[in-house]
């Protein structure tokens, strides 16, 4: 591998450490070479705190060392105020003569501008080493700045005989066809995403609280697509424990606490509509979690980067059918004792 290769991998290495905590930015993994010995290195902080860069650079004993020092950076250094300085002023204010580059940041506050003003400043910058495996390290900020939507991960479970529960059920609780360590993996993919959403059946017929229960990490915000209004505050979802958002066609529903109303015309593409206002909210990656007319709309639309689907032993013999998948690249299997878990990605 050749040596730009190696220290971005490297760069890779560190940014996927920091991937969930850090959203809505991106997660940047920073790497300093002297003399072809890293001598500091870092990734971003979680959300508001420092990035790569400086995180790297306060890593380093010997600040003399960082004039005669490569950094490698798996995505462009910022240049503009957010909630940190610009990233580019401090690779300028310690020195550092050479800069190697991942990608460049697709973000419109920086995108090509962090590059600029280092090599106005006389600094070398090479950009492009590994530019799709840092790109891919970052699909969720990627998509959400190229596609100006979040990142879609479609998610269900479904019996071998490929329905997701049967057609009636004595109480509102959810039909178990996962087993416990599907179910805690579920929740650990809830602390590390942005966003869960469901539809107005599902929330009536199993009544999720869709937070982080059996897992230790932050509770998503919460989705729920409720047209007219039947959703009430006898429902876990709308407790005002977390963040929430219902997505409705009734006027008569006004935002309260920490229950706010999308309003949405439910005629048109609500799919669409759905993901407009989820951008409109800064929310990079949402988990579409069911029920099967839900997941079959994104499916239909070609507005899906991913899906993860567990299948159990379990045969139910007449229920609701599971979506299905028309067309797909490529798919990834897993077991976890009697469920197959599959991760499957579009065309």
């Amino acid at each position: 591998m050749e040596r730009h290769e190696l220290y971005i991998s490297r760069c890779i290495q560190l940014a996927l450490q920091g991937t969930y905590a850090a959203m809505p930015n991106p997660s940047v993994g920073a790497v300093i070479v002297h003399n072809d010995k890293i001598i500091g290195q870092g990734f971003t902080s979680p959300y508001g705190g420092s990035h790569a860069e400086p995180n790297a650079i306060a890593s380093v004993k010997n600040q003399e060392l960082l004039k005669e020092s490569t950094l490698y950076v798996s995505l462009e250094p910022c240049s503009h105020f957010g909630k940190t300085p610009p990233c580019s002023d401090l690779v300028i204010e310690k020195k550092i003569p050479r800069v190697v580059i991942g990608t460049v940041d697709p973000f419109a506050k920086v995108c090509g501008r962090g590059i600029q003003k280092m090599r106005d400043a006389g600094i070398e910058v090479i950009v492009g080493v590994l530019e799709k495996e840092c790109q891919d390290s970052n699909k969720r900020f990627f998509t959400f700045h190229n596609k100006k939507r979040p990142y879609v991960i479609l998610k269900w479970a479904e019996s071998a005989d490929h329905f997701i529960a049967p057609l009636t059920r004595e109480t509102n609780r959810p039909f178990w066809i996962s087993n416990t360590y599907s179910k805690q993996l579920v929740h650990k993919w809830r602390s590390e995403e942005m966003a869960f959403l469901v539809g107005t059946q599902t929330v009536l017929s199993d009544n999720p609280s869709l937070t982080t229960r059996d897992w230790y990490g932050k509770d998503p915000i919460r989705i729920y697509l409720d047209r007219t209004g039947k959703i009430d505050s006898h429902y876990s979802i709308t407790d005002h424990s977390v963040k929430t958002i219902c997505i409705t066609a009734n006027p008569a529903l006004q935002s309260s606490g920490n229950l706010i109303y999308e309003h949405a015309d439910f005629n048109d593409t609500l799919v669409n509509q759905v993901l407009d206002i989820l951008y409109k909210h800064n929310i990079m990656s949402v988990v579409i979690e069911g029920g099967t007319q839900t997941l079959q709309s994104f499916i239909n639309t070609e507005l899906w980067d991913e899906a993860r689907i567990f299948t159990g032993d379990t045969i139910i013999g007449e229920g609701i059918s599971a979506p299905v998948l028309t067309e797909f690249d490529k798919v990834e299997k897993h077991s976890i004792l009697d469920n197959e878990l599959r991760i499957v990605y579009p065309i």
